[in-house]
């Protein structure tokens, strides 16, 4: 679409609206109308209309201290989808059998936009356990979740999902090498480079016809407190059969 039949059909209100979710979405403190206003270059009497009708949609709270924020309308409508619940339906009994067998933590993540996003976690039934919030986004390079995406990706489809990631140009020259291998073995263990002590765990979950629907992790920590704890490699084991399980089910249809 050139740009003359871009500008022929314009939504101004709704790109104003759009500018401001996408603005406030990079945010961890929100944002006042002044700031909102002087980031989007627009006038403090179009950024206050469009952020009432935002608020009373209940997509953007303000603040006691008179900052906007988001809401998780947004989330819940992206997962309120069939897919996506259908998956995490589909996988939260298994993935809560995995937890209390492995005495470990495992998250569900999905790629979204070339960005992986976390829908699921299930905690250990220990008193403590490393977990992270669903909602998170993780790193497509630097992850065990992104190496088996990219793993079980085709080569366009990887030079795809790769398009405007952060640290994509600074791989190291055995990438490639290290996602054929993820590919044979058909898992990933990597240490965590987020958080000490840590090894993800990470297997595909699989579609009918071999497509990658999503990822089970399990940040796997040695329990020093049990003995009787499963070790790294039975975790992996039980991991694994978890994947396999998941990808059985009637999950939802491939990516596009």
């Amino acid at each position: 679409m050139d740009t003359e039949e871009s500008d022929r059909y314009r939504a101004p209100a709704l790109d104003k609206g759009l500018d401001i979710l996408e603005l406030l979405s990079g945010t961890e403190e929100g944002l006042s109308q002044a700031e909102i206003a002087k980031s989007l270059e627009r006038s403090p009497n179009e950024i206050y209309r469009m952020l009432d009708r935002l608020v009373r949609r209940d997509y953007v709270r303000r603040t006691p201290g008179d900052r906007y924020e988001l809401t998780l309308k947004l989330f819940e409508l992206a997962h309120a989808s069939p897919p996506v619940s259908r998956l995490v339906s589909q996988a939260l009994p298994i993935m809560r059998r995995f937890a209390r067998e492995a005495q470990q933590a495992c998250h569900l993540v999905i790629q979204d936009r070339n960005i992986l996003v976390v829908v699921a976690q299930v905690d250990s039934p220990g008193y403590w356990n490393v977990s992270i919030r669903v909602g998170s986004r993780i790193s497509m390079v630097n992850t065990g979740s992104g190496h088996v995406f990219l793993a079980f990706a085709s080569p366009e489809e990887r030079r795809i999902m790769l398009e405007d990631v952060a640290g994509a140009d600074e791989l190291p020259a055995d990438f490639d090498t290290r996602l054929a291998k993820v590919r044979e073995q058909g898992f990933e263990t990597m240490a965590s480079l987020q958080v000490a002590s840590v090894t993800n765990l990470t297997v595909p979950i699989l579609g009918p016809v071999g497509t990658i629907l999503a990822v089970l992790t399990s940040p796997f920590t040695s329990r020093l407190d049990k003995q009787d704890a499963p070790d790294q490699r039975a975790v992996l084991d039980l991991l694994i059969a978890a994947g396999e399980e998941i990808s059985k089910r009637p999950l939802a249809a491939p990516r596009d």
